[in-house]
């Protein structure tokens, strides 16, 4: 079983509470931690584009990620939403065992 850290950015506080709490409810990830006041610089459709952003970093299994992105895409608002896996490759034994535990099948 592998573990995953997802990262998600979007634009707004409530969105960013509203996505979090039902990820977690859903048992889709085991935590999602809040980041405010995170500056993104991107190019969308031929522009470099600046915006404020809030940043989601969730934990997850590598068995939930197709569930947890399609959540994440229905709920956001952005036309192309961030949703990026990165592997854990190790972490604290019993950190990982409740993260396992807290994730559904």
């Amino acid at each position: 079983m592998s573990r995953l850290v997802v990262l998600c950015t979007v634009g707004k506080a409530e969105d960013a509470e509203w996505i979090a709490r039902e990820v977690v409810e859903r048992r889709l990830a085991a935590c999602v931690n809040i980041v405010p006041a995170v500056t993104s610089i991107y190019r969308w459709r031929g522009e470099v584009e600046k915006n404020d952003e809030i940043l989601l970093v969730m934990k997850t299994r590598s068995e939930r990620i197709e569930a947890l992105r399609e959540a994440i895409v229905s709920m956001h608002s952005s036309e192309v939403p961030e949703v990026i896996a990165l592997a854990v490759e190790a972490g604290h034994p019993p950190y990982l065992a409740w993260l396992d535990d807290s994730v559904g099948d």
